[in-house]
């Protein structure tokens, strides 16, 4: 079983330390952080970045539960830069040690799909 967008969600969150115990996302909070999940898998397939991800064709057809679709190795890569874009939405400034993460992620899986083409 593949991670599910709750999950990819909820570690986003986790790095910019709004997750579990200490705050209690809504679900408004999480719908919104779904959509902008969605769109950036949508714009990171664009950029030729495919991943398998399970997308929606409307804002409000994806599902918090429903697996992913991603494999295990984009994982890190998915949630560190949905933290990225919900950063400033939440009025927090990244670590670098989190850009850093990100952007090395992102960018082994673009050398990846490189490779395989």
């Amino acid at each position: 079983m593949a991670w599910t967008k709750r999950q990819l969600i909820e570690d986003a969150f986790g790095e910019l330390a709004l997750a579990g115990y200490v705050f209690d996302l809504s679900p408004e909070e999480l719908q919104s952080a779904l959509r902008r999940l969605d769109t950036m898998m949508a714009t990171w397939g664009s950029q030729g970045l495919q991943l398998g991800y399970a997308a929606s064709t409307t804002p409000d057809g994806s599902d918090l539960d429903q697996d992913s679709g991603i494999p295990l190795e984009a994982v890190e890569a998915v949630y560190m830069g949905l933290a990225v874009r919900l950063a400033a939405s939440k009025g927090k400034a990244l670590a670098s040690s989190t850009l850093r993460t990100a952007k090395a992620a992102f960018d082994a899986l673009m050398s990846r799909a490189a490779a395989a083409d």
